[in-house]
């Protein structure tokens, strides 16, 4: 084989599995948080949010984060969209990674749009930023093991086609429903004050074990090379819409503490 050739498709090959150890939610599952998220908020968070993303909406940003992942100037970002750390521990019985990690990234976020001297155009970029951050928080994986990527190395069959286990959570699960990030919205769970109430309780570490202990379960629900299709949609799917719920909800109370 011709040397050059070779080596395109060498490029190619890892330029793909690049990409798809990066996405997380999708794109749907992202607007679906920020989506939900904007029906909580209070009137005053509403007013500031626009004003620093000029009128766009929290499902319109909420890509951000991945969006900039082409951008070499925002490489070192990376390692804020998951935490690894042992499941018989809690975060920060590990020592947490020096290059930043979910948790890192969630504070740091939090805390430029809490500054006083923080510019408009850095609060702007870290509120996207947290938007972002939030709902990978809550796609279990994303606080899964780090020997196989959360999953990424976990190659199974999404009916014909080839997957793993985190682009089955990320997106294929969502993707095969075939609703709009605008159509789950409007058809999450319907909550009462009580539950909505129960959903806020608790910090982002709080958030972040639960998730954890969710991705035990999703470890748990398939094996290498297990073709998955209707019955995993059937038994996994009202796990996949809770979560989007969550993370909506509590993106719009951790906002509506920042800008209170």
């Amino acid at each position: 084989m011709n040397t050059r050739y070779l080596l395109l498709l060498l490029f190619i090959n890892f330029t793909y599995i690049g990409f798809s150890y990066t996405d997380d939610w999708g794109k749907t599952g992202h607007r679906v948080v920020g989506e939900i998220a904007e029906s909580y908020l209070t009137k005053k968070a509403k007013k500031n949010i626009a004003k620093l993303l000029n009128g766009q909406g929290l499902a319109f940003v909420s890509i951000y984060g991945d969006e900039i992942k082409s951008d070499d100037r925002y490489k070192g970002y990376s390692p804020w969209h998951y935490v690894n750390f042992s499941f018989d521990k809690k975060y920060g019985e590990d020592t947490p990674s020096e290059y930043g990690d979910l948790v890192q990234g969630i504070k740091k976020c939090i805390e430029v749009l809490k500054s006083s001297i923080a510019t408009k155009e850095n609060k702007e970029f870290h509120l996207k930023m947290l938007v972002h951050l939030i709902g990978d928080l809550h796609q279990p994986l994303h606080v899964g093991r780090g020997e196989d990527k959360g999953g990424n190395d976990i190659q199974v069959r999404w009916f014909k086609e080839g997957s793993n286990l985190h682009r089955v959570w990320d997106s294929d699960m969502i993707d095969y429903y075939g609703m709009s990030y605008t159509e789950l919205s409007e058809n999450a769970n319907k909550l009462s004050s009580a539950q909505v109430k129960f959903i806020k309780q608790g910090s982002i570490l709080d958030w972040i074990q639960e998730s954890q202990n969710l991705a035990k379960k999703v470890y748990a629900s398939a094996n290498v090379g297990e073709k998955l299709g209707y019955k995993y949609m059937y038994e996994n799917f009202p796990m996949v819409r809770s979560q989007l719920q969550k993370g909506g909800i509590r993106l719009a109370k951790v906002l509506n503490e920042i800008f209170k």
